[in-house]
């Protein structure tokens, strides 16, 4: 996707309410992870997070439409 680290903290900082598409419990750990579907320069990418002692990203790709994918 041509983001650097600093792009892809960025992107994760700005996440606001209207980019929540909604959560889904992990098949492997049961914990719930967070989807996001913000636009990024035109681009509407695919943001899962499971939030911990700090933020873990799981999943940052562009959107591919549909429904949730499988858990990782």
């Amino acid at each position: 996707m041509g983001l650097s680290p600093e792009d892809v903290r960025d992107v994760i900082a700005g996440l606001g309410a209207d980019d929540s598409a909604g959560r889904l419990a992990s098949e492997t750990t049961g914990e719930w992870m967070y989807v996001f579907k913000p636009d990024v320069g035109g681009q509407i990418i695919y943001v899962k997070l499971v939030l911990r002692g700090d933020c873990v990203v799981v999943s940052f790709h562009e959107d591919e439409g549909g429904g949730h994918e499988e858990d990782e």
